[in-house]
């Protein structure tokens, strides 16, 4: 377990483990030879917790030895450890010989704690905390590529029973994989193409388009903007992302970084005003390979996926989307821009109409 804050830890406690039992994990890869993807195997998380009664929170702060939970007692701010139930892990050895390719599930997978307050989320907290949370994404990055077995880091949060959530306390998860995944794959591959073309980003160039036209933006400040983007796949999708070129999580200024929490933190206040209740979404975070190569033509991003499309019905995926791979949209992303800049949100004390 590390631990961060953004003042010095002054003291902690050693929590004992929820449990001595151990799960060996030993995930394992297939290749699916029609998509030309791998696809992980971990038998053993069927045996993970699932909604627990609130009153065992397995992320809370242990006080009663005789009940361990996951965190210390102590004045830090995050925590960061091992997931006991990984889709991937270092150790990963002798996969199954079978008809298809198959191979150890190579990675890490790690837990992050936002917050010792059960009852908080993540737009609730300071500005400044989920600034520091960027740190924690670009450090654990840095150690995952130092492993020199991890092609690419995603961090991501799923909030939400209606996105699969099965602990509330507020937290997220980082993925550390063997190789670049299909989805980041795609983007790279495209960004790279349009960089060679252009000789600029395309995400900062959409970005400049989006600004430019005006209909689509959530929120922007000096350093950040928030957007529907024009091609959005899900009704309430925003994407977050710096105006400057940035590669990954390391090299955002300080400037940068308040800013970009500050879109963090107006777009997650919006959702939660759209319609006075807990909002769910995935929200996943896009950044370079972890190869040590310069990559000028990726931007660090976030992407939000809500997945309500009106307050009282859920988009399913359906057979466009998963059989076809093509989403179809029942709402035009200006309509839904425009219902999530019209909510007013207070940051940092001030309450803020519209832009």
């Amino acid at each position: 377990m590390t631990l961060y804050s953004q003042k010095p830890i002054t003291h902690y406690a050693r929590a004992p483990s929820p449990t001595n039992e151990s799960t060996n994990p030993n995930p394992h890869l297939r290749w699916h030879p029609l998509r030309g993807e791998w696809v992980a195997y971990a038998a053993f998380r069927q045996n993970r917790p699932f909604l627990p009664p609130r009153e065992y929170n397995p992320l809370a702060v242990c006080i009663d030895p005789a009940n361990p939970t996951e965190l210390p007692v102590g004045d830090y701010e995050m925590a960061v450890f091992d997931n006991r139930f990984p889709s991937l892990a270092l150790g990963s050895s002798a996969p199954p010989a079978l008809h298809v390719e198959t191979a150890p599930a190579t990675g890490r997978c790690e837990v992050v704690v936002f917050t010792q307050d059960p009852h908080a989320a993540l737009h609730s907290l300071p500005v400044e905390r989920i600034a520091l949370l960027f740190d924690v994404w670009a450090d654990r990055t840095r150690r995952a590529a130092e492993t020199g077995v991890i092609g690419y880091v995603l961090p991501f949060e799923n909030r939400g029973a209606e996105v699969g959530v099965t602990l509330h306390h507020p937290h997220g998860q980082i993925y550390a994989y063997p190789f670049i995944p299909p989805v980041p794959e795609r983007m790279l591959d495209n960004e790279h193409a349009y960089f060679m073309q252009h000789k600029t980003s395309l995400l900062c160039d959409m970005a400049r388009s989006e600004l430019t036209d005006g209909r689509r933006i959530v929120y922007r400040n000096a350093h950040a903007v928030a957007f529907v983007p024009v091609c959005a796949r899900y009704p309430y999708e925003v994407w977050v992302m710096p105006l400057a070129p940035v590669e990954n999580f390391a090299a955002l200024s300080a400037e940068q970084k308040h800013d970009l929490a500050l879109c963090v933190k107006a777009v997650l206040l919006k959702y939660e005003g759209l319609w006075q209740r807990p909002f769910p979404y995935l929200m996943a975070w896009y950044q370079a390979p972890t190869d040590g190569l310069p990559h000028s033509e990726t931007q660090l991003h976030a992407q939000f996926y809500p997945p309500y499309r009106s307050r009282d019905r859920l988009k399913y995926l359906a057979g466009t989307e998963i059989g076809a791979g093509m989403f179809a949209m029942d709402v035009l992303p200006e309509n839904t821009a425009e219902e999530l800049r019209m909510v007013s949100i207070d940051l940092e004390g001030q309450v803020s109409h519209g832009l």
